[in-house]
């Protein structure tokens, strides 16, 4: 799954529990295209390829800064959006992970990346996130348009 060790749980203390939990969410509700990352099924690939879970670990870490989330009360656009989002489905944090994460693999194809570059494909993936989250026709994640990426 793309450890950076033989023990899995040192990768989490980036992340955290809920990091874990994402990536549980995604291989339950979004099953084909969480395998279809797992086995990087689509698109030309580069040699030296994302390690799938320290992806998604840095996946979650970066979306509870984007949301504004440790903070108790965001302040941020995006955090404040969403805020919206959770009000009226508990499981919108989960849901935006999975959307990340297709974008973010959506990202890395186009880009043509290697490992090298993936900070810098974690970056456009929130960039591309916050754009979407500023939208004025995006009421929940399932509007938002990089959520069409999870039905491949």
């Amino acid at each position: 799954m793309g450890w950076q060790g033989s023990d899995p749980s040192t990768d989490f203390r980036g992340g955290g529990y809920v990091s874990l939990e994402n990536l549980i969410f995604f291989a339950k509700f979004y099953l084909d295209a969480f395998q279809s990352l797992l086995h990087k099924r689509d698109g030309s690939r580069a040699e030296w390829e994302y390690p799938f879970a320290v992806a998604g670990i840095n996946l979650s870490f970066m979306l509870v800064q984007m949301l504004d989330l440790q903070s108790g009360k965001p302040t941020t656009m995006a955090g404040i959006r969403f805020l919206e989002f959770l009000s009226e489905d508990e499981m919108a944090f989960d849901n935006l992970y999975c959307v990340a994460f297709r974008l973010m693999d959506a990202q890395w194809l186009a880009k043509r990346a290697s490992y090298m570059e993936f900070n810098d494909v974690l970056k456009s993936t929130r960039t591309q996130l916050e754009r979407e989250l500023a939208l004025e026709d995006v009421f929940s994640v399932r509007d938002l348009p990089a959520y069409n990426l999870l039905k491949r």
